[in-house]
């Protein structure tokens, strides 16, 4: 037997890690310890298990333990919690059942992944009150729906992702919805037009959007009856606290491995950390930012498959780069297609040092003549100094979610906005104009900035 990888965490970022570096090193022994009794599975497709879209909660698993174990030869040890790290003895402290013991290790990964964030809300503790970011939470809520009467009203703390595709989901189970966005819009990181946009959508789908408004507890006696504001009471059934996502760092942080400004672990180029030998990638761990080339934290799927694969692929002899990351996310919000790259925000961008400058358009998904067009807004930032596109987000009916994919190619690729505008895209009658809404709003914003 050659040397040991040992991973902590067996989804996205970890099962990448473990198939990749078995597959290209067949004589390395790879052991994944896993706390619980899930892995490698689509915890982006819960929202649609609990509106019960999806039938099975085993349908989220794109591969089954067994066949880690059977057909990888991966060393899959599920109920086993990793609770400590000594690098200098290169040796993991393991705990299963009521056994504890030492697990030696030549190369380790650290890919725990993130935990919901708990704001500072009295009463979280209470009985139906809900996160949603595990298999186990996911049946819960589901659990939950299937009980209702349709007469219960949920309320929705936090306006992201989450909160967005689950309150699309309560609806489609026939419960009323109030949502509270701190913020004063939701979907923060895609921008204000897009926010104003969706939360049109939701008002429109029966759903009470709150912005501004600052939850401070729930209330009740038995179980939950009330959620209290900065703005007021209303009355509630229960509470999903959807306030996004923070890196579970706790095991690494404690074995001395540092972390970033962003509170997840600091890694290189190739996803090592400050621990010779410990490797760290997922939503536990900083990527670079193809934009401002700083550390950043930006917790999705594509990003902790890709940072997994390409450990594994370096644990096994092939030294092979993590990757940028442009924040490219996209989701539906009933009839939307919501989707955004880069950044935005001009304040972040300003102290990257560039000049943002954005445009905001609004451009058919076809031609004018075809039927069953809708319209697009985009909203463009490029920098007014070297002319590169830095951000763009977008919502409409259809046509948004993979044109989006555009833009990210022309940002990791350092592309300017007049590059942007002179790309030879496809064009027909069903799937847009001549000119691309992409090519439309890149001519502006060029012409904006002079370019």
């Amino acid at each position: 037997m050659g040397e040991t990888l040992v991973v902590i965490g067996g989804d996205a970022a970890g099962m990448s890690a473990a198939s990749k570096a078995k597959r290209d090193d067949p004589g390395r022994e790879v052991v994944v310890l896993e706390r619980g009794e899930w892995v490698s599975y689509g915890a982006c497709g819960l929202p649609y298990y609990v509106k019960d879209e999806i039938e099975r909660l085993e349908d989220l698993v794109a591969i089954p333990a067994d066949r880690f174990r059977d057909e990888r030869d991966v060393d899959l040890r599920t109920g086993t919690e990793a609770t400590a790290i000594d690098p200098d003895e290169r040796e993991v402290t393991v705990t299963t059942g009521d056994e504890t013991y030492q697990q030696s290790y030549d190369d380790l990964l650290v890919s725990t992944g993130a935990k919901a964030i708990e704001p500072p809300i009295e009463g979280l503790d209470r009985d139906d009150v809900f996160t949603l970011h595990t298999m186990e939470s996911g049946r819960a809520l589901k659990a939950y729906a299937d009980e209702a009467t349709g007469q219960e009203t949920v309320a929705i703390v936090g306006g992201g992702y989450v909160g967005i595709e689950m309150a699309e989901a309560f609806r489609g189970r026939g419960l009323d919805v109030e949502m509270f966005e701190m913020r004063e819009h939701v979907l923060s990181p895609f921008g204000s037009t897009v926010g104003k946009t969706v939360a049109e959508t939701l008002e429109r789908n029966g759903i009470d959007v709150h912005t501004g408004t600052q939850v401070n507890r729930i209330d009740g006696r038995n179980g939950v009856e009330a959620i209290v504001t900065d703005k007021g009471e209303q009355a509630i059934d229960a509470a999903l606290v959807a306030a996004g996502v923070a890196p579970r760092v706790t095991v690494a942080e404690t074995a001395g491995i540092e972390l970033g400004a962003t509170g997840a672990i600091a890694t290189d180029d190739y996803g090592r950390t400050s621990a010779e030998d410990v490797y760290a990638a997922g939503d536990c761990a900083e990527m670079t930012h193809a934009v401002t080339g700083q550390p950043a934290h930006v917790p999705l799927a594509l990003t902790a498959n890709r940072a997994g694969r390409a450990v594994g692929a370096t644990v096994a002899g092939e030294p092979t780069p993590v990757g940028e990351i442009a924040g490219t996310a996209t989701l539906k919000a009933f009839d939307l297609e919501v989707a955004r790259t880069g950044l935005l925000d001009g304040e972040r961008l300003r102290a990257a040092g560039f000049d943002p400058v954005s445009t905001s358009i609004t451009a058919p998904s076809r031609a004018h003549y075809y039927p069953g067009g809708a319209d697009i807004e985009i909203t463009l930032v490029g920098d007014a100094d070297s002319g590169r596109v830095l951000g763009a987000s977008m919502v409409g009916e259809e046509g948004v979610a993979k044109r989006i994919d555009t833009v990210a190619t022309a940002i990791q690729n350092e592309m300017t906005v007049t590059e942007l505008e002179y790309l030879d895209l496809s064009y027909a009658p069903p799937f847009g104009p001549t000119w691309d809404p992409i090519l439309t709003a890149a001519k502006v914003l060029g012409s904006d900035l002079g370019k």
